[in-house]
């Protein structure tokens, strides 16, 4: 599981380009779902979280293509991995 924080600049252009460019690029390396939750007190700050291996992320980060895209999605800095402070079964 990845999870990353933003803030954008324009949030209906970042979920256009979420679901259609940016999806069919997490696809081809490996992700197996992504959502995106609104952050409840900031409507820019979006939260979002991937069915991702490590190792396929990683080769997601690294892909020459992702630069333009994150243009694309009106991001105001570079998106922020949230780390897990605890994981449990249920």
């Amino acid at each position: 599981m990845i999870v990353t924080v933003a803030k954008v600049t324009d949030l209906d252009r970042f979920l256009e380009i979420f679901r259609t460019v940016g999806a069919d690029k997490r696809r081809k390396h490996g992700c197996r779902s992504a959502r995106v939750y609104i952050d409840p007190d900031d409507a820019r700050r979006v939260w979002s979280i991937f069915d991702w291996d490590d190792k396929d992320y990683a080769g997601f980060l690294a892909d020459p293509e992702i630069p333009a895209i994150a243009r694309q999605l009106r991001l105001q800095e570079p998106p922020v991995h949230a780390d897990a402070a605890i994981e449990l079964d249920a």
